[in-house]
C-alpha cells in the first residue's frame, strides 16, 4: 500500500464505492513508492498540493476572472485565484499572471490565438533537437494552423558549443523569415538559455519573444537558472515538473496589453470554466516554492543531475552536449552499444524499477518510437531525498541492466535493490516531500 497519506485516505473511501478503481490507485501508489522516477517532466507533489486538488473546489464553475465571473457563488474562488496570481507574480518577479491554463500546451495554444493569425510565421527549435510538440509539430495545431520555421543546434563536432543553441543561426533564420513570434524554452535541452541574446534577435527582426519554461520553471523560481524576465515579452510554463505543483499551466508577462490579449484568448478563446481545485493546488505549490527550502531543493536537483551525467559518462555513455546545466540530460546510447535503442533501454530499465523515457538525440537516425537515446532527470529522485551517492548507484544499475540486454537475472536483482533503496528513502513520511525535510 502507498505510504502517501492522500492516496491512503482516498483508498479508504473508494474501497466500498469503487473497489476496481481503488485497486488500481493502490497499485500505482505502490509503483511510485518502490521505483526510481527519472522522467525529467515528472515529480512528486506534496500532500498539501494533493489535498487541495481533492477538495470541494472541484464542484464549482467559475468562468471568467476574479471579480468578473459569469456564475454566482464565486466569492471564495475569487480569493483563492487572486492568492495564486499574487504568489505566481512574486515567485517569477513579473507584473501579470494567469493561473487558469489547464496545461502548458493549452497555454501555448492560447498564446498563438492571442498573438498570431492563421498562417503567420513563428520561429522555434525543431522537436527532434529538443523542442516541444506545441512549438510547431505538423500534427499539432501550432504546425497545422501556423507557419513554423526552425533554427538548429550547432552540429559541427569541432565547435565548442556542439549540440547547443546556435544563436547565430537563430538570427539568420529570423532575419530571413521575419517571424511574428520567436520561441525559446525546450523539453529536452540540458543547457542554460541566453534570454538576453534571444531578445536582441527578436528586437532585430521585429518579433515578440516567448519563453516556454515548462521544464526549468522551478529552477528559474529558485534563482538556479537565469530568468526570462526582463528579456521575454511573454512566458508560459507548466506547474508540475521542477515546480513540483499540480499538473497545469501558467502565463506570465510584464506587458499589460499582452496580458489582456492572453486573458481573452484563454477565456473565452480556448477554455471555458477553470479547474478551481487545480488553481487552489497551484496556490499551495507557489507558496511552497516561495520558502527557502525550495531553493535548497533546486540546488540539489542540479547537483544530482551533474553527478548522474558524470557517472554515466565514466561508464561509457555519451551525454548530449557533454553535460547538463539544469535538471535533465540526454543519454546517447550508441557509443555503449550500436544496437541498443531507447525503446529497449526504457523497457529494460522499467523492469528493473528505474523509470525513464526513450528520447531522440540531436540528428537521431532512428524514428521517435525507437530512438537512440533516453532522457533522464533528477527532480523526482531529489524530492525523494537522493543525493550524489545515490546518483552513482543509479548509474551502476543502468549500466548493469543495459549491458546485460535486459537479462531477467540482472533486472530482477536490480529491481530488488531498487526496492530496498526506495524503502530507505520513502517519498512520504512526515507529510511532506523528503527533500523539504532535509
Amino acid at each position: 500500500m502507498s505510504s502517501d497519506p492522500i492516496t491512503s485516505d482516498v483508498l479508504a473511501l473508494l474501497r466500498d464505492a469503487d473497489p476496481e478503481i481503488a485497486n488500481l490507485i493502490e497499485k500505482e501508489g505502490e509503483r511510485q513508492d518502490t521505483t526510481i522516477e527519472l522522467i525529467a517532466s515528472e515529480n512528486h507533489a506534496s500532500p498539501a498540493v494533493m489535498h487541495a486538488m481533492g477538495t470541494c473546489l472541484t464542484n464549482k464553475y467559475a468562468e471568467g476572472y476574479p471579480g468578473a465571473r459569469y456564475y454566482g457563488g464565486c466569492v471564495w474562488h475569487d480569493q483563492i485565484e487572486t492568492i495564486a496570481i499574487d504568489r505566481a507574480r512574486s515567485l517569477f518577479g513579473c507584473a501579470f499572471a494567469n493561473v487558469q491554463p489547464h496545461s502548458g500546451a493549452q497555454a501555448n495554444a492560447a498564446l498563438f490565438l492571442a498573438l498570431l493569425q492563421p498562417g503567420d510565421t513563428f520561429a522555434s527549435l525543431e522537436l527532434s533537437d529538443g523542442g516541444h510538440l506545441s512549438h510547431g509539430l505538423k500534427v499539432n495545431m501550432s504546425g497545422k494552423w501556423f507557419n513554423p520555421v526552425h533554427y538548429p543546434l550547432h552540429y559541427d563536432t569541432a565547435h565548442p558549443d556542439f549540440e547547443r543553441i546556435d544563436y547565430d543561426a537563430v538570427e539568420r533564420v529570423c532575419m530571413a523569415h521575419k517571424p511574428k513570434l520567436l520561441m525559446c524554452g525546450y523539453s529536452a535541452y540540458p543547457r542554460e538559455i541566453d534570454f538576453k541574446r534571444f531578445r536582441e534577435i527578436a528586437d532585430k527582426c521585429g518579433a515578440i519573444l516567448h519563453a516556454d519554461i515548462a521544464h526549468i520553471a522551478g529552477l528559474v523560481a529558485a534563482g538556479e537558472h537565469p530568468s526570462p524576465f526582463p528579456h521575454c515579452h511573454v512566458v508560459t510554463t507548466t506547474t508540475h515538473k521542477t515546480l513540483r505543483g499540480p499538473r497545469g499551466g501558467l502565463f506570465l508577462t510584464n506587458d499589460e496589453d499582452l496580458a489582456k490579449k492572453f486573458n481573452r484568448a484563454l477565456f473565452p478563446g480556448t477554455q471555458g470554466g477553470p479547474l478551481m481545485h487545480v488553481i487552489g493546488a497551484k496556490a499551495v505549490a507557489f507558496g511552497e516554492a516561495l520558502k527557502p527550502e525550495f531553493k535548497r531543493y533546486q540546488q540539489q536537483v542540479k547537483v544530482n543531475a551533474k553527478a548522474l551525467a558524470s557517472a554515466l559518462t565514466e561508464r561509457g555513455f555519451r551525454i548530449s552536449s557533454g553535460g547538463t546545466d539544469n535538471h535533465l540530460m540526454l543519454v546517447d546510447l550508441r557509443p555503449k552499444s550500436a544496437e541498443l535503442t531507447g525503446a529497449d533501454a526504457e523497457r529494460w530499465m522499467e523492469n528493473a524499477g528505474i523509470i525513464c523515457n526513450k528520447n531522440g538525440v540531436p540528428q537521431d537516425p532512428r524514428p521517435p518510437k525507437q530512438t537512440s537515446g533516453v532522457r533522464l532527470g533528477t527532480p523526482a529522485a531529489t524530492t525523494r531525498g537522493f543525493r550524489e551517492p545515490e546518483m552513482a548507484r543509479i548509474a551502476d544499475w543502468i549500466e548493469q541492466v543495459l549491458t546485460s540486454a535486459g537479462a531477467a537475472s540482472v533486472t530482477g536483482r536490480v529491481r530488488e535493490e531498487v526496492r530496498e533503496l526506495c524503502g530507505r528513502y520513502p517519498i512520504w513520511s512526515t507529510g511532506e516531500p523528503a527533500a523539504a525535510r532535509g
